[in-house]
């Protein structure tokens, strides 16, 4: 199971161990938004200290309306216990993590200031 904690802003979050191909790691604190259809976003500063290849280039319609271009590169997240590939999207926002990364787990969240967040596969 992965836990976290609701903020007082209402936002659940975890942590997640985001590796690059030699090894490097980094420890974030990412938002759970069921929004967004990929798995992680994560700032250029950091994809690039992580070293991850770039694999795609696309572009997304925000939740405002408005389309962005965006690149996808490839990273690996320590998930559940286990090493798992993902696409990490480059984005210069908070970071999210999304439905893509939580596809066949249950999220359940105590929506108070402090709350528990669950995560536990199906």
């Amino acid at each position: 199971m992965i836990t976290g904690l609701v903020t007082d802003r209402l936002e659940g979050i975890i942590h997640v161990e985001v590796y690059g191909p030699n090894g490097e790691n980094l420890r974030v604190a990412v938002i759970v938004d069921s929004g967004f259809d990929g798995c992680l976003t994560l700032p250029l500063v950091l994809i690039e200290s992580l070293g991850l290849p770039l694999r795609q280039r696309g572009r997304a319609e925000l939740a405002d309306g408005t389309t962005t271009l965006y690149d996808t590169y490839e990273g690996t997240v320590t998930w559940d216990g286990q090493p798992l590939r993902i696409k990490v999207d480059s984005a210069e926002t908070t970071l999210l993590l999304g439905m893509g990364l939580l596809k066949g787990f249950e999220l359940t969240m105590q929506v108070i200031a402090n709350g528990r967040v669950m995560i536990s596969r199906l």
